[in-house]
């Protein structure tokens, strides 16, 4: 947290942004299958998606405790858990994203911006070696596009970086802060794809294949890629371009 006003700050997801979540799912399930059989999985993932509708986010230890409630008895459920919280998720990270936190942190203070459960979730960053890569400047929360407001008070600055493989985050936040923001679109997971979430969304400033491939860009052409919200006057967008340009500028020459 800071109280000062940088010239820019980057916010970056982990799930699937950072690190291949899909890719955790898809050992969770394989070990379901194994050591319990495709009911229990169909059930698990059945409350797993029920709590997605409630929370809108995975709770993957909230699952298993509502099937505990369904099966008190089932010793299994213990040896589930330890695959959940002792999960090696550092061997999950994408290629070259350490390098991009890296990258972002010579620019300008990087933050962990991620929504998730209070337990879950940070063992997830601080298993993955995320939470020492951006010396514990991290943000969890339930609906994080709701909380730009406090995002804003602990990390105040001029112009905003979101790294996010969700367009459905990328939207509201471009909304909210405009020109303020550059949002970068790494097509990365099974959103990432999605036709039905495409169409209904606009377009990332910047859209990437691969996280890696952020380490071709300077940070000039980043913030100058920061176009205004729909709902801001041209005008408007002029003068916070020129506004992003300045910034640029003033790093370029620090």
């Amino acid at each position: 947290m800071t109280n000062s006003m940088a010239p820019v700050v980057f916010l970056i997801d982990v799930d699937n942004t950072l690190l291949d979540n899909d890719a955790v799912l898809s050992d969770l399930q394989e070990h379901v299958y194994q050591e319990f059989g495709a009911a229990c999985w169909e059930r698990y993932w059945a409350i797993l998606m029920t709590l997605w509708d409630e929370l809108g986010y995975r709770d993957y230890l909230g699952a298993l405790q509502r099937y505990r409630i369904e099966h008190p008895r089932d010793p299994h459920l213990l040896a589930l858990s330890f695959f959940l919280v002792d999960y090696p998720f550092a061997d999950r990270m994408y290629p070259a994203a350490f390098d991009v936190l890296a990258r972002l942190r010579s620019w300008g203070p990087t933050v962990v911006l991620s929504d998730g459960d209070v337990v879950f979730q940070p063992r997830k960053v601080q298993q993955s070696g995320i939470w020492r890569a951006v010396d514990g400047h991290v943000l969890i929360y339930i609906h994080k596009e709701r909380e730009l407001d406090d995002v804003a008070e602990r990390y105040p600055a001029q112009h905003y970086v979101l790294i996010d493989d969700k367009l459905a985050i990328l939207t509201p936040v471009k909304r909210a802060w405009g020109a303020r923001l550059t949002t970068v679109f790494p097509r990365q997971g099974q959103y990432a794809y999605d036709p039905k979430i495409i169409a209904a969304n606009p377009p990332a400033d910047v859209t990437i294949e691969r996280i890696g491939d952020l380490l071709s860009y300077d940070l000039p052409t980043l913030l100058a890629a920061a176009r205004p919200a729909d709902v801001l006057s041209a005008a408007d967008g002029h003068s916070n371009d020129a506004a992003a340009s300045r910034v640029a500028n003033s790093l370029l020459h620090k």
